[in-house]
């Protein structure tokens, strides 16, 4: 008796775990099954970065342009979707993923310990290099990092250059507004002395604003690079993001991008 029980239960658990087992293999694949049957890839972005991502005037059209827009419509063709854009502060951007507003994050972002504890991410696709922007007039002010004690240094609130302020310039007194655009204009108008900006995107509003420059100051950056954002647990959505930036990295299709990205940032 005890073993005909026994050989019950062990049928029952035999059938709870091959049950298990088909419901694990069908939420492997469930985000993309999403994507695919809403048709559209919804990707979350910050359009105040040149050239990763950026607002321009396209056929008498404001439309959102830059090399990481570039990769998401080989992401979204690689999925067989449309891509549906949608701007909104830096520091909003992983919420919204994680709210499902977003299915992935394209903006220019590092992926440092304390983000990967809340997302995963794709494989670098990009290298940068941070440096710090002060008018012109104050070039020859500011040489070293020590030179900003107790100025006013800029950074994008929720970016990787607020921590580099926090840990390299610890006599400073940062200041974190929501856009790079907001930093460039606190800049022109003397409410802060300094901005740490990636080279590019330094690059493309220097050129853009003739009372600015990029200064001598060197900036270590140890966990530089940007990668895609995906909520926590999409692995499939992962490995298919991986496989389109190979593909794109083994054409050279991204520095294709950063350099016509570039040049339209510039016009």
């Amino acid at each position: 008796m005890i073993f005909k029980n026994f050989k019950k239960f062990m049928s029952i658990v035999i059938v709870v775990i091959i049950t298990l087992s088909f419901v694990g293999c069908g939420s492997e694949v469930s985000s993309i099954e999403k994507l695919k049957k809403n048709g559209k890839l919804v990707l979350g972005t910050s359009a105040d970065f040149p050239p990763y991502e950026f607002h321009k005037e396209v056929n008498g059209k404001d439309t959102i342009v830059g090399f990481d827009l570039e990769i998401a419509k080989k992401i979204a063709k690689d999925l067989g979707v449309e891509l549906e854009v949608k701007d909104m502060k830096f520091d909003g951007l992983l919420a919204a993923l994680n709210q499902g507003k977003v299915d992935l994050v394209i903006s220019g972002m590092t992926p440092t310990e304390e983000r990967r504890k809340n997302v995963d991410f794709s494989e670098i696709y990009y290298k940068s290099v941070q440096t710090v922007v002060v008018r012109n007039s104050d070039k020859n002010k500011y040489k070293e990092n020590v030179d900003l004690k107790n100025k006013k240094l800029g950074v994008q609130k929720g970016a990787i250059q607020e921590e580099i302020a926090k840990n390299q310039f610890k006599d400073s007194e940062t200041v974190a507004l929501g856009k790079i655009s907001d930093l460039i204009i606190a800049l022109n108008s003397n409410r802060i002395d300094a901005a740490i900006i990636e080279l590019p995107v330094a690059t493309s509003y220097v050129k853009a604003n003739k009372d600015l420059c990029i200064s001598d100051i060197k900036v270590v950056n140890e966990e530089s690079g940007s990668a895609v954002a995906i909520k926590k647990g999409n692995s499939d959505l992962v490995k298919i993001v991986n496989e389109t930036l190979e593909k794109l990295k083994k054409d050279k299709l991204i520095d294709k991008f950063i350099t016509e990205a570039t040049k339209l940032s510039e016009q």
